[in-house]
């Protein structure tokens, strides 16, 4: 099945599938679930690497690369926080500057399509 916005699935790709940048301040943090039944996941990259703009997308967000930009932070890295219900399994990919889709090297699973991850139920 294509998914909306990764590559191969509509015109929105426009750049190349690649991997992760080089480096190794890639994190995915997933918090315990809360009493609604939510969990908090932050996606955090270098604050430089890869240069310009880059935001997560995925099936939490419908594909949309303006809904979660990851920001620059006072610590020297770049996050953008997402709430998902608890137990849910996130597909999701990275978004630089020229259409450059890239994953998360440090997330559990990876196919044609993206990352996923499990947060805890």
């Amino acid at each position: 099945m294509l998914m909306p916005g990764v590559p191969g699935g509509s015109a929105m790709t426009g750049g190349s599938a690649g991997h992760a940048p080089e480096g190794s301040g890639r994190l995915i943090k997933v918090d315990k679930p809360t009493r609604g039944r939510t969990v908090r996941v932050t996606f955090v990259l270098p604050a430089a690497e890869p240069a310009g703009a880059v935001s997560v997308v995925g099936d939490f967000n419908d594909w949309n690369p303006y809904a979660h930009p990851l920001r620059k932070r006072s610590n020297g890295v770049r996050s953008a926080v997402v709430t998902i219900p608890a137990g849910a399994t996130l597909r999701f990919r990275y978004l630089a500057d020229g259409g450059i889709w890239f994953d998360d090297e440090s997330a559990g699973a990876r196919d044609g399509q993206g990352a996923t991850i499990t947060v805890p139920g």
